[in-house]
């Protein structure tokens, strides 16, 4: 007996309906293929006996960054940019490592993390970072300030910690210099940050400045007076 004709289309229908499988994409970062860099250098690099890749702040841009007022460093980007990819949703794995150049300034914490819904301005987009020397500090509340969410340029963590205290910050076992694996998580306006593979998120925000529909590039990001590797990058887009 032949199927009937009005059975097949439905059964048609139904499987073009069942959505794919999420893009997942690794990106190894042991060179710089595949990257856009946005005032830093970059190099394949070994720490604690694993391939990675060494990004610091770039001569040229550490001149510039010197020569701009105060109020104008803050707004100096320091990016390498994972290009042919657009992000909104899903998971970004990835092991980061962080500390504070010989150079850098007193106050540097050795800034590492994973930029998000990156706009071509290269300064628009979401991120959370660790400061690792907060980790294991004498001080408890600089212990509190272990990992930070920022959306910049609207929402420094200045700005985010004077009007909202402790909201976008979370302490975070941490140690300069050492992998540490972080796991970011974003539905919407809703983003988890997960470290060491925890099953309990570090850092809970569910209200992402980008919004319900921002989307964009990801990015290795670091502040100026950091040396910071980054290896085994995993995206996997919704």
């Amino acid at each position: 007996m032949r199927p009937h004709p009005i059975l097949v289309c439905a059964a048609l229908v139904a499987c073009r309906a069942v959505p794919a499988a999420p893009p997942e994409r690794l990106v190894p970062l042991e060179s710089t293929g595949g990257l856009t860099l946005h005032n830093v250098q970059a190099e394949p690099a070994t720490l604690e006996g694993k391939r990675g890749l060494r990004v610091v702040f770039s001569e040229q841009a550490k001149q510039r960054f010197r020569n701009l007022a105060p109020e104008e460093q803050g707004n100096f980007e320091t990016l390498a940019v994972i290009d042919g990819g657009e992000f909104a949703n899903g998971v970004i794995e990835v092991e980061v490592a962080g500390e504070p150049a010989p150079d850098a300034p007193e106050g540097a914490r050795g800034f590492v993390g994973i930029a998000f819904r990156l706009r071509p301005d290269m300064r628009t987009y979401d991120a959370f970072y660790l400061r690792p020397t907060n980790g294991r500090a004498d001080d408890q509340v600089r212990r509190n300030h272990s990992a930070q969410y920022i959306s910049h340029p609207g929402w420094p963590w200045f700005r985010l910690r004077k009007e909202s205290p402790e909201r976008y910050e979370s302490y975070v076992d941490l140690e300069p210099g050492k992998w540490t694996r972080i796991r970011i998580e974003v539905q919407g306006e809703r983003a988890r940050l997960y470290v060491h593979g925890q099953a309990q998120p570090t850092l809970v925000v569910n209200d992402l400045k980008s919004g319900v529909t921002g989307s964009g590039a990801i990015a290795l990001w670091i502040n100026p007076g950091t040396i910071a590797h980054f290896r085994n990058l995993r995206v996997a887009a919704e």
